[in-house]
């Protein structure tokens, strides 16, 4: 394991190896920050809102969620164009984590920025509608996709539950969502999650101080350990997509805490440890 990136992230968040650019990009949330680095070189990009998540549209520009819409950023002019309104009207929330579909559609979730009780949902952006699909969720995170186009999976972190939903032959839920995991029991969170090539599912556990791998059928069958207790989110990159990246989170960590994970808020990397899929493109 190495520290990938030294910087310390408020909220580190919504890691995405973009496969064009063999670049890994990922955000400070409560920073309002985009962040990346390329060939040792650090990039930053600063905005005046929260930003939380992205996909890819082509080798320069990547589709991004802020708290008031999604919007199209130029990577090299840093120019953003806004596509669609997310609960603009609604200062409650903020987007958090989202991921592309295998379709070309954006899953993108929102929560409560104080954590307020089902305040959050969940949507989907396909051919230029932005569509509800669940509401009244109170931490939306683990948006992934198995290989087979046919699930998507999500969670809840407040009442630590992940669920799958089977999709349509257009990307769409056709069935209502089951319950794939009920940590509650275990006092385990589930945070972001991605889905590798043998559908397997790897979740951010945060305050748990890992990623837990589990099978089609729900069972555990792995877990990558970090010096961080607050994991946010997985994702596969590297030059053959088996480096699992993560990033992390100070937030919230009292002071003796930080004492003893002073690499809390950095983003972290384990090399040949699977096998992921390429991040989808998005297309508008």
């Amino acid at each position: 394991m190495a520290l990938y990136d030294d910087r310390l992230c408020q909220l580190g968040e919504g890691p995405l190896w973009h496969p064009l650019r063999n670049q890994l990009f990922w955000f400070d949330i409560l920073g309002k920050k985009l962040l990346s680095q390329k060939d040792g070189l650090q990039q930053e990009w600063q905005f005046e809102e929260h930003v939380s998540a992205a996909g890819w549209l082509d080798e320069e520009h990547l589709i991004v969620a802020s708290e008031s819409a999604l919007f199209e950023f130029d990577l090299l002019s840093g120019r953003r164009r806004d596509i669609v309104p997310l609960e603009a009207d609604n200062k409650v929330t903020r987007s958090n984590d989202g991921r592309a579909d295998p379709f070309g559609g954006f899953w993108i979730g929102t929560m409560g920025k104080h954590l307020e009780q089902e305040a959050g949902a969940i949507y989907r952006f396909y051919k230029g509608e932005l569509r509800l699909l669940y509401d009244r969720i109170t931490i939306s995170n683990a948006i992934s996709f198995s290989p087979d186009k046919r699930l998507a999976y999500f969670a809840d972190t407040a009442p630590s539950r992940i669920y799958r939903v089977a999709l349509d032959a257009d990307g769409w839920p056709c069935e209502e969502p089951l319950l794939f995991l009920d940590l509650l029991a275990d006092d385990l969170n589930p945070d972001g999650a991605v889905v590798d090539q043998d559908g397997l599912l790897w979740v951010a556990q945060w305050g748990a101080s890992r990623v837990a791998v589990y099978s089609h059928e729900g069972h555990l069958e792995n877990e990558i350990r970090f010096p961080a207790s607050q994991i946010s989110c997985p994702a596969f990159g590297g030059p053959n997509l088996t480096d699992l990246f993560a990033t992390s989170a100070r937030d919230g960590l009292s002071e003796p805490v930080l004492g003893e994970e002073p690499q809390a808020g950095g983003v972290f990397c384990y090399a040949g440890v699977g096998r992921g899929q390429a991040e989808h493109r998005v297309v508008l």
